[in-house]
């Protein structure tokens, strides 16, 4: 079982609307809770954005599209909190989003995560249900359980990270070429098959707080063509996870 454990949540400071949902997480978990300051993308130099962004496809399948400002400084930003983790000899960290809410069952989900995740290495708290078809059952508690689906979730909403997982994360992620959430999905290259602890406790808040700071709207056309690249790398993730 994990014992030191911290939260950090993860806030732009210009995302002003969000500020009383990170008050409130502040104050939400059992644990010594802290913010940290999310990288935007879009103030990056180039040379920043070269150093980190890889020039070819560093696993396969190959992710069909290049990262925008937004997802770069997303995954830039959950590495920050795996090297705060290491960095200050974290036994885990309690990862939270600042468009999150804890709700009913969190603390019960948490202490069962804690429980597990120095063994399991990264625990999911999703915010969405999780797919049954194909998920294991890893541990069962009176209330609360902890799942692996063959196919990861989508999404870096809320999780508990060990200080070994956020090591390796970081040996893997000195460059990338896909967004993190897609990138810890890919569980044959990483060596972490990603867990979810169900019922999680955490709800999704983007639309109250002021709506995502990531996603970019785009010409019909090239929604059209992008859902198409979308569904065949979902189909090869799909194939990689049933073999992996």
């Amino acid at each position: 079982m994990a014992e030191r454990i911290e939260t950090l949540i993860i806030h732009l400071a210009r995302a002003t609307g969000r500020r009383a949902q990170v008050d409130g997480l502040l104050s939400g978990t059992a644990y010594p809770a802290r913010i940290i300051d999310a990288v935007e993308g879009s103030v990056l130099s180039s040379d920043q954005q070269d150093r980190v962004l890889a020039d070819r496809p560093i696993f396969r399948p190959r992710y069909p599209f290049p990262l925008n400002a937004g997802e770069l400084g997303c995954f830039l930003s959950h590495r920050s909190a795996w090297q705060q983790i290491v960095d200050e000899g974290l036994d885990a960290a309690l990862i939270l989003e600042d468009d999150v809410a804890l709700v009913d069952g969190f603390k019960a989900a948490a202490a069962f995560a804690a429980q597990h995740v120095s063994e399991l290495g990264y625990i999911q708290f999703q915010v969405r249900p999780v797919p049954e078809p194909k998920t294991k059952m890893i541990a069962q508690g009176d209330t609360v359980s902890i799942v692996r689906p063959q196919v990861t979730p989508l999404r870096t909403s809320a999780q508990m990270v060990s200080h070994a997982a956020a090591v390796r994360l970081l040996s893997l992620t000195e460059q990338v070429d896909r967004p993190v959430d897609t990138f810890l999905q890919s569980h044959w290259f990483t060596g972490l098959h990603l867990c979810c602890v169900v019922p999680s406790g955490v709800e999704d808040r983007t639309a109250e707080s002021g709506g995502s700071t990531i996603s970019t709207r785009k010409p019909v056309a090239e929604k059209i063509k992008r859902e198409w690249k979308r569904a065949r790398y979902r189909a090869a993730v799909k194939g990689r996870s049933s073999n992996g």
